[in-house]
């Protein structure tokens, strides 16, 4: 090899990536996208068409230089090398809004991001005064962007630990290491069939050797807990969300345990029928959880205003 071509090999740089603001909202199109699972599932959360979420996303390939996803009739998938950004992407946009926090925190305001993740079916809680503790942070923190999702409590769990969650309201009692909780509340589960179920009609003539015979809905992150597998319910639809619990228990087909707040309406209007008030209730213990490293000024006052909210303390 001739000494020029030694010397240019020796000095040529490595390959780097220069962001630009644009590489920013593509890569926020992306993962709006892979959240969604699907151009058009993700066009109401982005203001986007199909065709402009593709255009985005093939505009971002021919940046990175891979294919991140496959699309057609076959459906959406990300393709490993997308499995690979999208992670460093969510590692990527959550310290930019960690940086935006730390930046008016320095100005001593509070801005930024702050991602908070619920479970379903809290609005019918009147105990839990969700909104007014939305409502008190949004009058200290005006500034802040605030994101709330709602998921399963497994997914909620996992949003926290890779940082795609600031803070969870959770229901799951076995808490992460590095998870710090914080009890907000309790909620009263009651054991209900739909019209239509066998049972509906003779209320007062059911008992626990009689339910364990009809088929249960029950909820997956709960299958082995002590409420449930102790009273040996025959298990034959599952779910973790309480609008799909409702929708198995309303068919009349499965016997299901619901929040009596989130039930009551359906009670009211004839469409369900509390079963066994006395020996087959519980209380669920909800949580505020955060990472025991959350240093997000504004997820920090979030929380405050939750448990002030929220928690035994507080009512």
């Amino acid at each position: 090899m001739r000494h020029y071509d030694i010397y240019h090999c020796m000095s040529r740089k490595p390959w780097q990536f220069n962001f630009s603001p644009t590489d920013f909202r593509l890569l926020r199109v992306f993962q709006a996208v892979v959240r969604h699972e699907g151009f058009a599932a993700a066009q109401d959360t982005l203001g986007l068409s199909p065709g402009t979420i593709s255009n985005h996303i093939a505009h971002l390939e021919a940046r990175f230089g891979v294919r991140l996803c496959e699309r057609g009739r076959k459906g959406f998938s990300l393709t490993p090398d997308g499995v690979r950004i999208h992670e460093a992407a969510e590692n990527l946009l959550r310290s930019v809004e960690h940086f935006s926090g730390t930046i008016g925190s320095v100005r001593g305001e509070l801005t930024g991001t702050v991602h908070l993740g619920t479970v379903d079916a809290m609005y019918t809680n009147s105990e839990a005064s969700l909104d007014k503790a939305i409502a008190k942070f949004n009058t200290i923190a005006p500034k802040v962007v605030l994101h709330v999702e709602i998921a399963s409590p497994q997914d909620l769990m996992q949003r926290l630990l890779d940082g795609r969650h600031s803070l969870i309201i959770t229901p799951i009692e076995a808490i992460h290491p590095s998870v710090m909780p914080r009890l907000l509340f309790e909620e009263e589960q009651r054991l209900y069939c739909g019209r239509g179920h066998p049972l509906f009609q003779t209320p007062d003539l059911v008992s626990l050797e009689v339910v364990s015979r009809y088929p249960y809905a029950g909820r997956t992150y709960m299958q082995f807990g002590s409420h449930l597998r102790d009273q040996g319910f025959d298990w034959r639809a599952m779910t973790s969300h309480m609008e799909a619990l409702a929708i198995l228990i309303k068919s009349g087909r499965f016997l299901g345990f619901l929040p009596e707040h989130f039930a009551r309406s359906f009670v009211d209007r004839g469409e369900m029928q509390n079963l066994l008030p006395h020996d087959a209730t519980y209380f669920d213990s909800f949580h505020l959880a955060c990472r025991k490293d959350e240093r997000n000024r504004a997820a920090l006052a979030l929380s405050e205003c939750l448990i002030e909210s929220l928690a035994p303390s507080a009512n």
